[in-house]
């Protein structure tokens, strides 16, 4: 498993300030969790279970980041700078006149959506104001998703990270003032966690268009409305990657739903030990990202065996840096709980589970990189059957079977994951091998 060292340091220059930016996303996570999880188990299970439930409701934005990044990269390639821009321009305008209506359409529904996920009223109360809160930031997200594909598109992800680095900080901020009622504020608990992330996006984006205006507009942004030609590129590239998001946020729903049904313990670990594995997971895509950028400049150039080969190379940067990242899942989980919580019942049932999650990050850092390689060449509808093929085919029904049916807890859920992300990465590689996405245009 070798590695030209040029190569590794273009990979490197690439993917490094897009890890350091989601590393800072992740210990964001990780800190509104240890703030939460001071309230108890049920507040942790609240903002667990709202929390994807969140990311449902925000997923079909989340495609507008590979589909501007696909387009950014290929013009970049291709020689075309003054276009660059164009796609976030149709991204941001996507995410408004899409936004605004879906976001006033999920607060209404909330209410009544939660109970569906979880039977203990305890947890639905204090899910469904912290939801709320979440999906009134679906317009800032759709906006800052579009300028993160931009950015590491052309290769400036500095950007992103500062970006993302003072959203961080300012929701710490918030986080302190409104879950615990700090500097003159309500005390909100969970919902206060959820208005601060959602007042942190925003912020986000304000600085977004501050850096877009000063940076981007020899590139074109801003430059004129989107083009119907702009707007359809991006939709085509842009809606099979939303609708996998959609899948695997539902997905990741149901899991938690189904996670739910075997205990609210069972429900309180999983959220600390999602939390955790993202810890080893955005780097992963920070890697992946960089495959994007590098295998769609590479086809810009009409250079597609030097796109394999870019794939490939990411991809066992990755697979050792995230199996690295794993061990500390592996050797101490009752410390990386404790943590968390101090709640000795949600410790107990999640080390095993933990441990099998850090054992299996090797192995996801395949299947992210070549998921982001296929898509960095426009192949995004093969990505998305492959990954909803395999995570309604094997994840859920695997997980419901084993844990509420036969009763077997959250350990045997835990190694169903092993067997779907197994599967998933040797779909991926297969496809990458075969070669069909060289010759797809974007």
């Amino acid at each position: 498993m070798t590695i030209d060292l040029v190569r590794l340091r273009k990979v490197l220059s690439i993917s490094l300030p897009i890890m350091a930016g989601m590393t800072s996303q992740n210990i964001l996570n990780l800190v509104d969790t240890v703030m939460v999880g001071r309230l108890g188990a049920v507040s942790l299970s609240a903002v667990g279970i709202g929390g994807v439930a969140g990311f449902l409701a925000i997923s079909l934005f989340l495609g507008l980041s590979p589909g501007v990044q696909a387009i950014a990269a290929r013009r970049k390639g291709e020689g075309k700078d003054s276009e660059t821009a164009f796609s976030l321009n149709a991204g941001i305008l996507l995410a408004v006149l899409a936004g605004v209506p879906f976001a006033f359409i999920l607060y209404r529904m909330a209410p009544s959506f939660l109970p569906f996920l979880n039977g203990d009223e305890r947890v639905v109360a204090e899910g469904i104001p912290y939801l709320q809160m979440r999906i009134l930031g679906v317009v800032g997200i759709g906006i800052n998703f579009s300028f993160r594909g931009y950015w590491n598109g052309i290769n400036k992800a500095k950007c992103y990270m500062m970006t993302l680095a003072l959203m961080n900080a300012i929701n710490v901020l918030f986080n302190y003032m409104f879950i615990f009622g700090n500097w003159g504020m309500p005390r909100m608990g969970a919902a206060g966690a959820g208005l601060a992330s959602t007042l942190a996006t925003y912020c986000g984006s304000v600085l977004y268009f501050y850096l877009g205006a000063r940076m981007a507009r020899p590139n074109g942004f801003m430059h004129s409305f989107p083009s119907p030609s702009n707007m359809v590129a991006l939709l085509r590239l842009s809606l099979p990657s939303g609708t996998q998001q959609f899948f695997y946020a539902g997905g990741m729903t149901a899991l938690f739903t189904i996670i739910g049904k075997v205990g609210t313990y069972e429900l309180a670990a999983s959220n600390v030990i999602v939390n955790l594995m993202l810890v080893g997971i955005l780097p992963g895509i920070g890697f992946g990202m960089a495959a994007t950028s590098l295998v769609g400049q590479a086809l810009g150039r009409k250079d597609p065996d030097d796109a394999y080969k870019w794939g490939w190379d990411v991809t066992k940067v990755g697979f050792i840096t995230l199996a690295l990242i794993g061990l500390p899942l592996v050797l101490q989980p009752y410390w990386l709980l404790r943590a968390f919580t101090p709640d000795v019942n949600v410790i107990a049932v999640g080390m095993t589970p933990l441990r099998i999650a850090g054992a299996i990050m090797g192995v996801q850092a395949v299947s992210l990189v070549m998921l982001h390689a296929l898509m960095g060449a426009g192949d995004n509808k093969r990505v998305m059957l492959i990954s909803i093929a395999c995570q309604w085919g094997v994840l859920l029904p695997g997980a419901y079977v084993v844990g509420p049916v036969c009763g077997h807890g959250l350990t045997a859920i835990w190694f169903v994951q092993i067997a779907y992300r197994a599967v998933l990465a040797s779909l991926f590689a297969t496809f990458w091998i075969k070669g069909a996405w060289r010759k797809i245009e974007v």
